[in-house]
């Protein structure tokens, strides 16, 4: 069975005011590994309100729930030291200035990419499955690209931004996007035209290195897994979880597509990102673009044949009945964005939308 892992931003508010704040150096001082070195860990990134958690390798969904609990604990107790609360949402609800980190490689990127990057407070879900090789790898992100849309969509939770509903359901997407080297890829081929196209575009000067090299899915530089990066964070471990399952399911079929010598999808790249921005703007709230036919349908048929696309994948890992679950509660009753929208109406500000998510994510 194929290793899964998670990398997961959040940010640092004040629990009172909602307001992220930059004290992500301080907080680091106080986190807390694990007694047996294991993998897995708490590390600062891009702006100083956000650190970044990441969970070992794990096999069964069972371990993941228990692994994102545990950093998510750390994280936060670090946070807690220095008077703030980690809470996994993907943009501030309320208005904050972005402050970046003051390291030469993000004070770099400050300097190269002007407001694109001064606004990068956004926070995304990492998944990462282990492939046993470089070619697997490629041959996988072949074939999952037209539906990695649908994981957006099912993770959407990012509405606010600055303090205005942006009308997105993942705003953070929409930010993420002004990246030169961020979104949907070609299809490569082979290993050689996929490193070929890395090198090619760090050749450019227009990102900084292979780090920036922000596709939706990509191969990792540090681990032997495939990274699908195109989800927002959400406070909701079991969205995570089901998430990470869909990932690993559509690792697993295209991984036997490619032995079976099925061919590659012929999926135009502007049909893609049609159907990413589309995932991005209205969630599961209404039609999602089929970037197979590029034609859009409501949003449970299009998520309902992802479902089927996996389910032989989901049935051999025992993951079936856990996702189901989950994609039939966020269908009825609305992704995070929505839960967002809902606390807002009811409560008086958007500070009880941010204290909503740290009572969320730490549940």
């Amino acid at each position: 069975m194929r290793t899964m892992g998670v990398e997961e931003e959040l940010l640092l508010v004040d629990e009172l005011s909602g307001k992220p704040r930059a004290v992500a150096a301080a907080a680091l001082e106080h986190v807390e590994e694990p007694a047996d070195g294991a993998d897995g860990g708490v590390v600062g990134e891009l702006m100083m309100q956000m650190l970044e958690t990441g969970t070992r390798p794990c096999t069964t969904l069972a371990e993941l729930t228990e692994e994102l609990a545990a950093w998510r604990r750390r994280a936060d107790e670090a946070a807690r030291t220095v008077g703030c609360r980690a809470v996994a949402l993907a943009t501030s609800p309320v208005p904050v200035v972005p402050e970046t980190t003051t390291s030469p490689r993000y004070q770099r990127m400050a300097e190269e990419f002007g407001l694109t990057q001064a606004e990068q407070l956004v926070c995304g879900c990492h998944v990462h499955v282990s492939v046993e090789s470089d070619e697997e790898g490629v041959a996988v992100l072949d074939r999952i690209r037209g539906w990695l849309p649908v994981l957006l969509a099912l993770t959407a939770n990012s509405p606010y931004w600055q303090g205005l509903d942006t009308g997105y359901a993942s705003f953070r997407s929409q930010l993420w996007r002004r990246w030169p080297s961020a979104g949907a890829t070609d299809v490569f081929g082979s290993v050689e035209t996929y490193h070929g196209a890395v090198h090619a575009m760090v050749a450019t000067g227009a990102v900084l290195d292979e780090g920036m090299v922000y596709f939706d899915a990509r191969l990792s530089r540090t681990y032997p897994t495939l990274e699908v990066r195109v989800g927002d964070v959400c406070a909701d471990r079991e969205v995570v979880v089901a998430a990470a399952a869909l990932v690993r399911a559509l690792v697993d079929t295209a991984a036997h597509q490619w032995r079976d010598g099925t061919p590659v999808p012929d999926v135009p790249t502007m049909l893609i990102s049609l159907a990413t921005w589309r995932a991005g703007r209205s969630g599961l709230g209404g039609d999602l673009v089929d970037a197979f036919s590029g034609a859009p349908h409501p949003a449970a048929e299009v998520v309902q044949a992802l479902l089927e696309h996996v389910r032989p994948a989901l049935d051999a890992t025992g993951d079936t009945g856990l996702v189901e679950g989950v994609v039939a509660r966020l269908l009825r009753d609305g992704t995070a964005a929505d839960r967002q929208r809902a606390v807002a109406a009811e409560a008086t500000g958007l500070p009880a939308v941010v204290r909503d998510s740290i009572e969320l994510t730490h549940r």
